[in-house]
């Protein structure tokens, strides 16, 4: 590997690392920030939704940016969202106005749609340059980022830091990061592939790929992977908070668990697959997910629904960087592929989650997350399509109406 491609990796590694640390940050810090809003849960849920709708724009337009600038570029306005939507979440958040938070998260679900995609599509792009597995570990980045912020999180909840200042300086950080970043990621990735692959631009082309039916499988697999995912980010400190009565700071501990396991899964990933191939994997995957999940939701006592969300973390940890390398090592159309895995496993990350404070407000928490239970069962089913271990290259080519 050259000096280049180097850079190239570690930048998009720190990027990531960079964007787990300000999600975790923001989701340690829910509890608080509803109780300075002085809102309910189900309202919350509406609060929530402002990341649903950033991330939705971000997501449908990421593809799109990517086919005609690049994804250095896609990723330098994804960046730059990210760092205004948490200070406008601080500001919110100080000033006690959903409103206000409702808008900054809009913003940072943006950014984050944007950047993350195209980090997908730049990550599977290193895959193909380097030939060895990137994504489990650029998204194993993300999780340990995410076990940092949490922990920052923790020990900020139990100091009593102030909610604004906290994510004012860790936008600061993420900023710094972005633009070194953005410096050694090569230019033009993403609009290369784009040229090459020759296929419907717009709308039109991103849905174009949707006609293979092994792709529609893939897309079904990586949603429900990611909602158990998602839904976890979104809820798990409140879950354990309102579920089994703990306090905030042990809510924020219960989280660290899940992303301590996540980062474990994904760093650990490459050996399973190489042993036990893409399709076995995920199904254990999901099985695990749907076990720990399970427990948490039935669990006689808030000890064993933390423990239990060891197996949650670690079977949800490789859906997602999985089912994005089958779809980027296919032989016609990767970018397009990525892109739209890529976008339903963000749209159902961010989008699903807030739906279930809804649920929550008629049912409990614990009960609402039987939703993502179902969905992890019926990914199990379905991870035959992932095919073996092997490049898509030298798998037989899948069938299109």
């Amino acid at each position: 590997m050259d000096a280049a491609t180097r850079r190239w990796r570690t930048a998009l590694f720190l990027f990531m690392l960079a964007a787990g640390v300000g999600m975790a940050s923001w989701v340690a810090r829910t509890p608080a920030v509803r109780d300075g809003l002085d809102v309910s849960t189900g309202s919350m849920g509406l609060v929530l939704f402002g990341l649903s709708v950033g991330s939705m724009a971000g997501v449908t337009s990421s593809g799109p940016l990517v086919r005609r600038y690049g994804g250095r570029a896609a990723i330098g306005v994804g960046a730059s969202l990210i760092v205004t939507g948490l200070l406008v979440v601080a500001a919110g958040t100080g000033l006690s106005l959903a409103a206000g938070v409702f808008g900054g998260l809009a913003l940072f679900g943006g950014g984050m749609g944007l950047a993350e995609v195209a980090f997908n599509i730049e990550g599977a792009a290193v895959e193909g340059v380097i030939g060895r597995p990137v994504l489990p570990v650029l998204h194993g980045c993300f999780s340990l980022g995410t076990v940092v912020g949490a922990l920052l999180g923790m020990g900020l909840t139990a100091a009593a830091f102030p909610v604004g200042w906290h994510l004012t300086v860790i936008a600061v950080l993420i900023a710094a990061a972005a633009v070194r970043a953005v410096l050694a990621i090569p230019h033009g990735t993403g609009k290369e592939e784009a040229a090459e692959t020759a296929g419907p631009g717009g709308l039109r082309g991103q849905l174009a790929v949707w006609r293979d039916r092994r792709l529609i499988l893939i897309g079904v697999i990586v949603l429900a992977m990611a909602f158990a995912e998602g839904a976890a980010n979104d809820w798990l400190p409140l879950l354990m908070v309102d579920g089994y009565e703990v306090s905030p700071t042990a809510g924020s501990l219960t989280f660290l668990v899940f992303a301590s396991s996540m980062t474990l899964g994904r760093f650990a990933g490459g050996p399973l697959l190489e042993r036990f191939g893409r399709a076995r994997t995920v199904r254990i995957s999901a099985l695990f997910a749907a076990l720990g999940l399970a427990v948490v939701i039935v669990a006689p006592s808030p000890a064993m629904a933390g423990a239990a969300t060891v197996l949650w973390g670690l079977g949800a940890s490789l859906g997602f960087p999985v089912t994005v390398s089958v779809a980027g090592d296919h032989p016609h159309d990767a970018a397009a592929r990525v892109g739209a895995v890529s976008t339903a496993g963000y749209l159902a990350f961010l989008v699903g989650p807030p739906g279930l404070g809804f649920l929550a407000d008629h049912i409990g928490l614990r009960l609402a997350m039987t939703v993502v239970l179902a969905f992890l069962i019926v990914a199990a089913t379905l991870t035959g399509a992932l095919g073996s271990g092997r490049s898509a290259a030298e798998e037989p080519a899948p069938v299109t109406p």
